[in-house]
């Protein structure tokens, strides 16, 4: 940190300030610009291939197919899902935002962290625990159930960002033009919520298009699970293509709408400004009914999870008797295997995202801001789409890669690509141009200057990146069922396994465990990497 700090001071001296950079940028390496196309070109390839398998149906063989009466129910299913999901989240985050953010309610700051605390809890983690609670939840009713628990802090995080932003003083003006409190919110502090809501909701509806396990589980029939079952009985072929251009169009079409739902309206203050925290709001005789609320709402989203884990753990008659019967070994194995996959993925979307990430923020051009958006595109590709793709692309070309642990690698580092480009960009941001020109006319070579300069500044950036991905991969399920060697058991499958055989006993010490790495690395996540991992306060 000192050589980088007396790097920076020489940058001053050298005039390496920002319109200096600008005037000095050159052409990217062609180097960077390869790697970084490679990235791109890797996520592109899942699409291509579906796009190419689909070409095989003729115009009317896929009219006949999208015309089925089964592709409408899974239409019906999956869009009501996708739009009873974001209204409920935009509904639930927005108020747990404002009664955090804004008022007296009892006890904000731990309510604040609980409300956080579902994103460690896989969803299909929580749709075993509901679906081992009642069966009668395998429905509409409990997917919605299911999905809202999981994905409402999607929402919660920015708009309570958002929140904390606002100038109090816009209220406080409102106020004084005899606006009431509901008044002021829906006018004045809404408005401002905006680009936050609608990218909370963008999140929320495209996990809820690309979700698998969790609805496999609650026999709820979608997109992602009719191309698994089709897969699984060997119907899988250029109609399954078919259906996978309808999944990927949809979430396209999330993508668009959220933008221009968004349109160009601007939320930004003139000046600056005296950043002052707002008063909180009085609820009155409605903190109660508030703070009920929010119990309520910590007993669904991580009560009935870790309660349902702990329940079936002390079955031990049931998980003895069960036909898959879990075992220490067994148990250390799905461990090992799931950490193993983990660190392989993070490292593998770190390799993918580093150019990417360089090539942005060094040499911004027409070039880089399009290689970065095909990057963030991974974002809206299902996993099974991406798994169906290269079991057809390794069958038919690339044989050596069909069921190998490099595939599964290659396809984590191509859907979590995002989180660790996130990550990546944000801290080479935060690295001056300046202080790498100068680490080089000090005599340091290329690698000198990443180890010496941007592995100081950036590394807990890019760290917190990798957290991200490694809590991801570690806790994924759908490629990890398609594209796993033939034998490897990781804690997902295991417990997928087992819970498909009701066997939810046997699947309670896997799901303990693996909730157990998702809890830890999260926590890992926000203390070890602090405000590089999470920009605003939590």
């Amino acid at each position: 940190m000192s050589h980088a700090a007396s790097l920076n001071g020489a940058g001053r001296v050298l005039g390496f300030g920002p319109a200096a950079q600008a005037n000095r940028r050159g052409r990217a390496p062609a180097g960077l610009i390869g790697a970084a196309a490679f990235a791109a070109v890797l996520v592109l390839l899942p699409i291509l291939v579906t796009v190419v398998q689909a070409a095989g149906v003729s115009a009317q063989g896929a009219v006949d197919l999208l015309m089925r009466p089964l592709v409408g129910r899974l239409l019906v299913n999956t869009v009501g899902l996708v739009v009873a999901a974001s209204a409920t989240c935009a509904v639930i985050g927005t108020a747990t935002a404002w009664l955090v953010e804004r008022t007296d309610v009892p006890g904000r700051k731990v309510w604040a962290v609980l409300a956080v605390a579902p994103l460690a809890i896989p969803p299909f983690i929580s749709s075993y625990a509901w679906v081992s609670l009642s069966n009668g939840l395998q429905d509409f009713g409990g997917a919605l159930l299911v999905v809202t628990c999981a994905y409402y802090p999607l929402v919660y995080l920015p708009v309570a960002a958002a929140m904390r932003g606002l100038d109090p003083g816009l209220e406080e003006t409102a106020r004084s033009l005899g606006h009431g409190a509901w008044g002021c919110f829906f006018r004045v502090v809404a408005p401002q919520l905006r680009p936050a809501l609608y990218g909370g909701v963008l999140l929320v509806a495209l996990d809820v298009l690309i979700e698998f396990g969790a609805f496999a589980l609650l026999r709820f029939r979608t997109f992602t699970t009719e191309l698994y079952a089709q897969y699984r009985t060997g119907l899988d072929g250029p109609e399954s293509s078919v259906l996978a251009l309808v999944l990927i169009a949809l979430c396209l079409i999330c993508v668009v709408g959220e933008l221009s739902m968004r349109g160009r309206a601007r939320y930004a203050r003139v000046g600056s400004g005296s950043r002052r925290i707002a008063a909180p709001v009085s609820l009155g005789w409605i903190r109660q009914p508030a703070l009920l609320a929010f119990v309520a709402l910590t007993t669904a989203t991580i009560g009935v999870p870790l309660g349902m884990i702990g329940y079936w753990l002390m079955q031990h008659a049931q998980a003895a008797t069960s036909p898959v019967a879990p075992s220490w070994p067994a148990l250390f194995d799905a461990t090992l295997a799931s950490v193993g996959y983990g660190l392989a993925g993070a490292a593998a979307a770190l390799v993918l995202a580093a150019p990417v990430a360089y090539l942005a923020t060094r040499y911004p051009s027409r070039l880089s801001i399009a290689v970065e958006r095909i990057a963030y595109l991974a974002q809206g590709v299902p996993a099974i789409v991406v798994a169906l793709a290269f079991i057809s692309l390794t069958v038919q070309t690339i044989r050596p890669l069909y069921q190998s642990a490099a595939l599964l690698v290659i396809a984590y580092a191509i859907l979590f690509l995002p989180f660790a480009l996130v990550g990546v960009r944000s801290a080479l941001a935060q690295v001056q141009l300046g202080l790498e020109e100068a680490g080089r006319s000090l005599g340091l070579g290329w690698f000198g200057v990443t180890v010496r300069v941007l592995a100081p500044m950036a590394g807990p950036g890019v760290g917190a990146g990798a957290a991200m991905v490694f809590v991801f991969v570690a806790t994924e399920l759908t490629a990890t069922l398609l594209l796993a060697p033939i034998g490897t058991r990781t804690l997902a499958t295991e417990v997928w396994a087992n819970t498909t055989s009701l066997a939810f006993a046997a699947a309670a010490p896997f799901a303990a465990m693996m909730l157990a790495i998702s809890l830890l690395s999260t926590w890992l996540l926000a203390h070890r990497f602090g405000a590089a991992a999470f920009p605003v306060r939590v």
